[in-house]
């Protein structure tokens, strides 16, 4: 494409930023981005302008990178035309043949819970997708927990993920493994092969356009995007993501089965569930409330009324 039939730098960007500072209004407020990987004009006025739309300098990146992808392949530059096809981001078509084994596109209700006891409440009130995160040091206690949350879904009807412990889930036969970021990259090729070989599901956490890149990238059964509204349940390392940007990751994620994640209750429900996730998981709106049973009855009832 010819460079010097583009319109400047400087306007493409305030032409980006004009399009769709009105969607990203709710996101972090403005940066600006610390360098640039190309000297083409659309991906440097892109990058600029992502970065004035609050995206991180890594998010920002890949959106300039697609956004000249995107470029090339429609044969021109469109401020208003927000990526979101897979080949502009580089990702594999689909059907692909080395993924993780797949779970249902639509896992419902996630709740993600401490211990094998909440586990066990939780299987037993008809939650269908349940998660233990168990944090300890204690390898011994590792295992007997994630063998009593494995032991505790037998005969329901309840999918069962062990967060980070994927040996220990293995072993147990549990359903499947949910990795944070760090949890993924931490793994060796060889752990990799070896947790894709032994049929477990796998899902990886995102917080933006990288990180949804680097799990898309192993082809997991489950991609979790996240935290869309604020959680004081952990110190996050990026802000809220908000509605906006879960749409727009949605659309781009569409060959996946998608978890929404973070400060979702009932009353958010329905916003959330407008982006096309198949799955919402909640932990305090289970967990911290007066009848936890009841509670889960209830966001079962707004999912399944919503759920597109």
């Amino acid at each position: 494409m010819n460079a010097s039939a583009m319109p400047p730098i400087d306007t493409m960007a305030e032409a980006i930023y004009a399009a769709h500072c009105a969607t990203f209004s709710e996101g972090p407020p403005a940066a600006s981005p610390t360098g640039f990987t190309s000297d083409e004009p659309v991906h440097r006025a892109a990058k600029q302008a992502c970065a004035q739309l609050g995206f991180i300098d890594i998010d920002a990146e890949c959106l300039a990178m697609a956004w000249q992808a995107q470029t090339v392949r429609l044969g021109g530059f469109d401020a208003a035309a927000w990526p979101s096809t897979a080949i502009d981001f580089g990702l594999a078509p689909w059907p692909r043949s080395q993924g993780f084994a797949a779970c249902p596109r639509q896992l419902g209700l996630y709740a993600v819970l401490p211990d094998a006891a909440w586990v066990a409440r939780m299987a037993k009130a008809g939650v269908p997708t349940l998660q233990l995160r168990y944090k300890s040091t204690d390898a011994d206690a590792i295992r007997r927990e994630v063998d009593a949350a494995v032991a505790a879904v037998r005969g329901t009807a309840s999918l069962l993920f062990i967060n980070d412990h994927w040996q220990a889930a293995i072993d147990a036969g549990a359903y499947g493994v949910h990795l944070g970021q760090e949890d993924l990259d931490a793994l060796a090729p060889e752990q990799l092969a070896v947790l894709r070989a032994s049929g477990v599901r796998l899902g990886i956490s995102t917080h933006g356009y990288a990180e949804m890149l680097r799990a898309d990238a192993v082809s997991p059964s489950y991609i979790a995007m996240g935290a869309v509204f604020p959680t004081t349940l952990k110190r996050m390392a990026t802000a809220p993501q908000g509605l906006a940007r879960l749409n727009a990751y949605a659309r781009l994620l569409r060959g996946h089965s998608l978890v929404a994640i973070g400060g979702i209750d009932a009353e958010r429900m329905p916003a959330v569930l407008q982006s096309g996730v198949g799955s919402v998981a909640v932990v305090r709106a289970i967990t911290g409330a007066a009848d936890p049973e009841a509670a889960a009855l209830a966001l079962q009832d707004v999912l399944r009324s919503h759920l597109i």
